[in-house]
């Protein structure tokens, strides 16, 4: 079992494919053993090997509990996969020489730069990506009753009308002649709109405005598409 030399591209690379399911070295708990590898490992893995950096920075924010996470820390190559040989050198991890040393600690300014500037970069690369994406468009179906002063009324000249007002945003769609008794007939209108642009408010005092045809508008349905 191991991970190769985890101070290399490669053993690092075992470190990331091996934590690509897994949360931690053993378990479902920070444990000794992801102290034990943590030691190993130079630094923060590169940005492309992201289960590997995700778990080092997980690892690296129980700096000042590690004494007291569970099991006992074991040689590297008791841990990793098991067709993979421990090739770091650095031999049991529990020995006293590696007990005097604190690696959770002796981060220096070098390192906490890198892992910021690593964090700045796949910052920047998500707000790219959300960038590009398009945005969605808020748009909704109205279906407007405009009704004549009369029977007299020239219907077709009615419709003309309304259909003559344009706007980013707007886009007519089919109509129809409704009856609504004593031989008159109200225009029935469908449109879609673009909710940040045009608003039922504009319809109506645009439409209205054609105050030789329009009597009023009202708005028979509207829906979210």
């Amino acid at each position: 079992m191991g991970f190769g030399d985890l101070k290399s591209p490669a053993g690092l690379q075992v470190l990331n494919d091996y934590l690509a399911d897994k949360s931690y070295i053993e378990g479902y708990v920070p444990s000794q053993a992801d102290v034990a590898v943590f030691e190993a490992v130079s630094g923060p893995p590169p940005a492309d090997l992201y289960h590997a950096l995700r778990w080092y920075n997980h690892i690296k924010s129980y700096e000042k509990e590690k004494a007291s996470l569970p099991g006992v820390k074991k040689a590297l190559g008791k841990y990793g996969p098991a067709n993979v040989e421990d090739t770091t050198g650095s031999g049991a991890t529990d020995s006293k020489d590696d007990d005097d040393i604190d690696l959770f600690g002796s981060d220096d300014e070098e390192e906490s730069e890198e892992a910021k500037r690593l964090r700045e970069e796949r910052l920047a690369q998500y707000e790219s990506k959300k960038a590009k994406k398009p945005a969605l468009v808020a748009k909704s179906s109205i279906l407007l009753d405009v009704k004549p002063w009369d029977d007299e009324t020239d219907m077709a000249k009615l419709e003309e009308c309304v259909r003559s007002i344009q706007a980013d945003g707007l886009v007519w769609g089919s109509s129809k002649l409704v009856p609504v008794g004593y031989g008159i007939k109200k225009l029935q209108i469908q449109c879609v709109v673009e909710d940040d642009k045009v608003g039922t408010d504009m319809l109506e005092e645009r439409i209205t405005a054609f105050e030789d045809y329009v009597q009023s508008m009202d708005v028979a349905a509207f829906n979210k598409i």
